[in-house]
């Protein structure tokens, strides 16, 4: 990606945001609901619901709604929640790290079931195991994440109880870490018992979330091997006397991975998305399983910060999966 390229790219964040922020602000005011009937006690009078319209500025045009929020943005306030009675921002805060954690956990297990899986297919690559290896690629690709959670939490939490199957870590623990990131930082201040008992409850929502992206990353990763061993380059390689495993290392896995990190790239933005199912039913305390509160709730300045904040997300992942492209392919970084 050339230097122009990229700032173009970034000059558009900014009306991709907006479109985003119009799309999501009328949808919610359109779609039929009204969270303050959902908050009032029963026997409210007609001047308490009056006053809290008032009071989250629901009493307002469309337009004048907007504007409001739009300068509470430009000042780094996402407003105030409706169910939880907080500041969006801080609620983000406190609950983005978990889901961040989570999904850097799934893709790199995802990464390293996928690979194995793609050397195991092509070193197999003729014979009648390797039928094996792609039946079971096209199993774990056909059941989708949050099936693979239901399947985990029914094998790994009730029929042989080996793990937790809710939170993010034993409330008897005390964590006691100045951010939270508690994964991230346990690990490189070295208090590995807690990042043990964090790891203890991720590894199901996290496999969950893998499975089926080991199962692209195999399939893009085993066509690419295949489709670069019969280059030319391999063939000369090989008919220079080099063995098979170093082939593989040296001349085709750098150039089958361009397009493995190309199209595994945008399957991160979809495990993100996969986050909201899965976080709910482990009950982990990510914003995936926030989101679902907030859109029953119908929360809406809540779920006007989840949408940005996964849009901003989405952005930033597409970003830098095209400047790893770009890195690997000498053909991109020279123009």
């Amino acid at each position: 990606m050339r230097w122009g390229e990229l700032i173009r790219r970034l000059l558009l964040v900014p009306p991709t945001l907006f479109g985003v922020a119009v799309i999501v602000f009328v949808l919610l005011r359109v779609v039929p609901g009204d969270p303050i009937a959902m908050m009032i006690p029963p026997g409210a009078s007609e001047a308490d619901i009056t006053r809290l319209r008032a009071l989250y500025g629901l009493d307002q045009s469309i337009v004048q709604q907007f504007a409001t929020w739009l300068g509470q943005i430009a000042g780094g306030d996402f407003g105030r929640s409706i169910s939880v009675h907080q500041g969006v921002l801080d609620l983000l805060l406190a609950r983005l790290p978990a889901t961040i954690e989570l999904a850097l956990l799934a893709t790199l297990i995802a990464v390293v079931l996928g690979v194995l899986a793609a050397v195991a297919g092509i070193l197999l690559r003729g014979r009648r195991a390797e039928w094996a290896v792609d039946g079971g690629i096209g199993v774990l690709l056909a059941i989708p994440d949050f099936l693979w959670a239901l399947i985990l939490l029914l094998a790994f939490g009730v029929l042989l109880p080996w793990l937790p199957i809710s939170g993010r870590v034993d409330p008897q623990i005390d964590v006691n870490l100045h951010s939270n990131f508690y994964l991230i930082e346990s690990l490189l201040t070295g208090r590995f018992a807690i990042a043990f008992a964090l790891l203890h409850h991720m590894i199901l929502p996290a496999l969950a979330l893998a499975l089926p992206f080991a199962a692209l990353v195999a399939r893009i990763l085993k066509a690419s091997l295949t489709e670069a061993e019969d280059q030319d380059y391999a063939q000369i390689a090989r008919a220079r006397g080099y063995s098979r495993p170093d082939i593989l290392l040296h001349e085709v896995l750098p150039n089958a991975l361009i397009p493995t990190v190309a199209l595994g790239g945008v399957q991160v933005t979809l495990l993100l998305g996969g986050t909201v199912l899965v976080e709910r039913i482990f009950s982990y305390e990510g914003i995936g399983n926030m989101a679902i509160d907030a859109v029953i709730n119908r929360d809406f300045p809540l779920i006007q910060g989840l949408v940005l904040t996964f849009a901003v997300l989405f952005i930033a992942l597409n970003l830098a999966v095209d400047l790893i492209v770009t890195l690997l392919d000498p053909r991109l970084r020279h123009g």
